[in-house]
């Protein structure tokens, strides 16, 4: 089972959801980087269950514990290795699931692929793996903010037909965690919780899409042919639970456009006084231009499914073939976008990181 993402700042996740604990291993992360459990913590505690009432009830603390590569407070360039132990799962509420096929779930699949599978919430198909994402992510992005000062901010932009009014450019954190949404327009953020709290009441779920931007990236990161950045971004996004559609700059919408209007002017930039660089007068390549970054902006969107388990009779089969009707029961999310936002950030922030590393090895550091 492929559980390893990256190629110099590379991670490793491991565990179940309700085995005793999930967490990951970290391989590549430069030394004398500073890093502390709380760094760490920051992030796990915007993933956590629990958070408001349009979020599963499980109750977890996700309390990280670093085991090593870590010394005096800083990196050694050895492997890092995070756990976080699960506290409260109750495996009897998917007793159910032992011999059914939840519609829409991974069962059938790893039946397929495996011969035999976890039942007990999805095993390592549950969005509970992404925990080891988070962590890595939150030092990922340690990395990108000490060496290029890069930052990435993502947001709930639309649930269902609900859509914020709000530009990459314009949003902040804080803006983002002001709401238990995390939409950053308020109008919108209102609306979106009275949607998912009715869904959630009415046994069914939502989806929608996240949108990220990453502001400070240098030009200069990506690999091509195949390694190309948007192509990284896109598999990183599409590996996370649920995800089912990414795009960059104008996306789908630029194929409405023509090439007059769709490109993306040059012109020479006083960044600072006595320095100029080469920007772009529009952005609808969303900062990556053939696989590369260059120096813009970059804006990606994530489109997530409504959650799979509902707390409705759905039509199955079974694993001798029967049809029957599950009645789910659990604790899950009937919309996964607001917690869906620190994990867009963690992935993002880890193909940045590999990347400028890679650049940063290739280069020596310089263009």
């Amino acid at each position: 089972m492929a559980s390893t993402f990256g190629h110099l700042f590379r991670i490793t996740t491991w565990g179940e959801s309700h085995g005793p604990a999930v967490g990951v291993v970290i391989d590549g992360c430069p030394p004398g980087i500073a890093l502390a459990e709380a760094d760490v913590q920051a992030e796990l505690d915007r993933r956590r269950p629990g958070q408001s009432r349009i979020t599963t009830q499980r109750a977890e603390s996700d309390r990280a514990e670093i085991l090593s590569g870590i010394f005096e407070g800083a990196t050694t360039g050895t492997a890092i290795h995070i756990l976080v132990r699960n506290k409260d799962a109750r495996s009897r509420d998917y007793g159910e699931m032992r011999t059914m096929y939840r519609p829409s779930h991974a069962d059938y699949t790893y039946d397929a692929k495996f011969g035999r599978r976890d039942w007990r919430g999805g095993g390592r198909a549950s969005a509970r793996e992404t925990i080891g994402r988070v962590a890595a992510g939150a030092i990922a992005a340690k990395v990108l903010r000490e060496r290029c000062g890069a930052e990435v901010v993502s947001y709930v932009k639309r649930v269902q037909d609900i859509e914020a009014a709000v530009a990459p450019g314009e949003v902040t954190r804080a803006a983002v965690e002001a709401h238990i949404t995390r939409c950053p327009d308020p109008e919108a953020a209102a609306a979106m919780e009275q949607y998912i709290d009715a869904a959630r009441k009415a046994g069914d779920s939502l989806g929608g899409v996240v949108e990220a931007a990453a502001h400070g990236v240098p030009p200069g990161l990506g690999e091509p042919v195949f390694d190309k950045l948007d192509a990284d971004l896109a598999k990183a996004m599409l590996s996370l639970p649920a995800c089912r559609g990414f795009e960059i700059g104008s996306g789908f919408a630029g194929t409405r456009m023509t090439g007059s209007t769709h490109n993306d002017p040059f012109y020479m930039a006083e960044v600072e006084p006595g320095a100029r660089r080469v920007r772009t007068r529009s952005n609808r390549s969303g900062g990556v231009q053939g696989g590369i970054s260059n120096g813009e902006q970059i804006v990606i969107r994530a489109a997530f499914k409504p959650t799979a388990t509902i707390l409705r009779p759905q039509q199955t089969v079974d694993a001798a073939g029967n049809e029957v009707t599950l009645k789910p029961r659990g604790r899950h999310d009937p919309c996964v976008l607001p917690r869906a936002v620190p994990l867009v950030d963690a992935m993002f922030n880890l193909v940045l990181a590999d990347h400028l590393l890679r650049h940063e090895a290739q280069t020596g550091g310089n263009r």
